[in-house]
């Protein structure tokens, strides 16, 4: 029964990137940039719903920017989790925007990107941060800079709350799991890290029991003079409560 379960959710879901990349094609050069993300937003829910996959919002999401997420990361589907519930512009590795399908819908949905081992993009990056923040925007990083493993949090990188401090915009705390929709227990299904293949992640993912993801935002804050790496510490604790909590 896991098997056809996972069968046929991976159909749905399949069916719906590629129906993704076709609106991406086709409707979103007419759309304005709130009109896109709106549907990457939608989209993204039903991503979800399609893999067996339910949403519980606790806490109070941003109305508009500027702010930056801080959130952690275990898993490949955080990124369509965070979209579900507020639509953000994410920060990602460079290597991403060149990945098919996957670059594609990244790219429509507004990422910026970084090359992690260049100083000099480094630099680059914490000004287009600062200039989208300046703009209004919302964006979401994962200072932990790769997946966990859903029991304890890796630590912060400090240099992704440069731009939050040039632009003394505010930072709002997000903390992240999965539990099992039945029984409230935490579900490490959707888990991805070390040495695992993302497309065993997924078929564990497709094949688990109804999976509710929880997304718990924190109070925002600014860095009220602090150093940055004081603060980025200080986010680090309240989001390992706020993913347990």
């Amino acid at each position: 029964m896991n098997n056809l379960r996972a069968c046929w959710r991976l159909l749905r879901v399949l069916g719906h990137i590629l129906k993704g990349l076709t609106i991406v094609a086709v409707r979103f050069p007419a759309l304005s940039p709130d009109q896109q993300y709106a549907r990457v937003q939608a989209w993204a829910m039903r991503l979800l719903a399609h893999a067996g996959i339910s949403l519980r919002i606790i806490g109070t999401p941003p109305v508009t920017g500027p702010v930056v997420l801080v959130a952690n990361h275990l898993s490949w589907l955080d990124i369509p989790v965070m979209h579900a519930a507020r639509h953000c512009r994410f920060i990602s590795k460079s290597d991403v925007q060149a990945w098919p399908v996957i670059g594609t819908l990244a790219n429509a949905a507004g990422t910026l990107y970084i090359e992690r081992n260049s100083r000099r993009d480094a630099l680059r990056m914490v000004r287009s941060m600062h200039e989208a923040l300046e703009r209004g925007d919302v964006l979401a990083v994962f200072p932990e800079g790769t997946t966990g493993d859903g029991r304890t949090m890796l630590p912060f990188h400090a240099n992704l709350l440069q731009a939050a401090v040039t632009a003394d915009a505010f930072v709002q705390p997000v903390g992240l799991r999965f539990v099992d929709k039945a029984s409230g227990v935490t579900s490490f299904a959707p888990s991805y890290m070390g040495d695992e293949t993302l497309v065993g992640s997924i078929w564990r993912t497709l094949r688990a029991p109804a999976i509710e993801a929880v997304v718990h935002y924190g109070v925002p804050e600014q860095a009220g003079g602090r150093d940055r790496r004081a603060w980025t510490q200080h986010l680090h604790d309240t989001v390992d409560r706020l993913r347990k909590g």
